[in-house]
């Protein structure tokens, strides 16, 4: 457009008295999003840090759990056979007892701590979808704002801005979960 050329009078959105808070709530909204969205990623990343761990730890306990029947096993054959030499036999015996009751000890520690870190998991899922739901309210809302500036109609305005405080609501009670 050349340089001293208007737009007609029905062009200009800066004559609205709409366009300068509507512009404030939707530069407000994306900046709620990007943050809700950060809060979001980094959930979702500990949620998958959470898993991976839990899962490492239900390994180690089925490791343990192998060790233990395998000792478990040797140990009955021990305990049935007529050995050669008693008093080695006992000796023997004695140590895959011993090992049984510390292997079986260490399974249960296991999985209590496995199943901690399915707990702090599931909560941390259940937060990182308080802020997907936060998010989600809070671009619905920007669109919906967004909507104002060609139609000129506050409802959509006040729609827009309701629909964002409910997404900051929604995305901040994801921070109060424990």
């Amino acid at each position: 457009m050349p340089e001293g050329m208007e737009l007609p009078e029905h062009h200009r959105h800066e004559d609205h008295p709409l366009v300068a808070p509507v512009s404030i709530t939707m530069s407000i909204l994306a900046v709620l999003i990007a943050g809700a969205t950060l809060l979001s990623h980094r959930a979702h990343t500990e949620e998958l840090l959470l898993q991976s761990q839990a899962t490492d730890q239900w390994a180690y306990y089925q490791a343990k759990n192998g060790r233990y029947h395998g000792m478990q096993n040797t140990a009955d054959v021990i305990a049935t056979m007529v050995p050669q030499d008693k008093e080695k036999a006992e000796a023997i015996l004695k140590k895959y007892e011993k090992d049984i009751a510390r292997y079986d000890s260490d399974k249960e520690d296991i999985s209590e701590k496995a199943q901690e870190l399915e707990k702090e998991r599931d909560l941390v899922r259940h937060r990182a979808n308080r802020y997907d739901g936060g998010v989600a309210l809070l671009e619905i809302g920007l669109v919906i704002c967004s909507i104002t500036m060609l139609t000129k109609r506050k409802g959509f305005w006040l729609a827009g801005m309701l629909l964002g405080a409910g997404g900051i609501i929604l995305a901040g009670t994801g921070l109060f979960l424990r």
